[in-house]
């Protein structure tokens, strides 16, 4: 519950997340790579978008066709995703829910699930629930693209660890915000996901982001996954 009033928050009155409505350019490098590997063109296709935000992914996905359901916490998001949606004439289901409870759909059901930086954002007992429940509903050909928060050589990740730890390993609470986010090192990043996937890709890359107008380096595990 903690963690939902504090997404409200920030995506009322934002200090990091940014309300752009073009796809990320991770996403866009996953497409490619997902139809080299399938074969498949991205049309036709069912996708799920965990921590959809104001669906810059989900609606881009659906203008071409795809049958994709975003799932987001802060009804703030929601509202701004479906606004948009409909504005575009795009059919995107939305729902608000944290992606660390059970979802309401069949096992095997879609193609590609995208979590783009939204599990950090969970517990541990959460993270275990969201690992078995987007490895039940992914389908056999599907594949998984995780974009996590990595500790390695990560300067700010560790003065945040070090200056506002949270209770559980490797968490801490942003400042101001009160969001508590997770951070990986590889082997905890491959241990965690191997449980239930096959990585066929991860690297590490660099990016910045803004906090309340100022801009931090920061890592990321970039990740495609199949089902074990």
């Amino acid at each position: 519950m903690a963690q939902k009033i504090a997404w409200e928050k920030e995506y009322r009155n934002p200090l990091f997340i940014t309300k752009g409505d073009n796809p990320q350019g991770d996403v866009l490098r996953f497409l490619k790579f997902f139809k080299k590997q399938t074969g498949l063109k991205i049309f036709d296709l069912k996708v799920l978008d965990l921590g959809c935000g104001t669906g810059r992914n989900s609606n881009y996905l659906a203008n071409f066709g795809n049958e994709v359901v975003g799932m987001e916490i802060s009804p703030s998001a929601i509202v701004l995703a479906k606004k948009r949606a409909k504005k575009s004439e795009i059919p995107v289901t939305y729902l608000e829910q944290s992606i660390g409870e059970k979802y309401p759909f069949t096992s095997e059901n879609f193609d590609m699930i995208l979590d783009i930086t939204s599990s950090n954002a969970l517990d541990e007992n959460e993270r275990e629930l969201y690992l078995a429940e987007v490895s039940r509903t992914l389908k056999n050909t599907g594949y998984l693209f995780v974009r996590a928060l990595c500790r390695d050589s990560d300067k700010n990740a560790k003065k945040l660890l070090k200056k506002f730890p949270g209770s559980e390993k490797d968490t801490y609470v942003m400042p101001k915000s009160g969001l508590i986010e997770r951070v990986f090192s590889e082997q905890d990043f491959r241990s965690t996901y191997g449980k239930f996937f096959e990585i066929a890709y991860l690297t590490k890359k660099s990016g910045y982001t803004n906090f309340d107008g100022q801009p931090y380096k920061r890592n990321y595990w970039i990740a495609y996954l199949k089902k074990n």
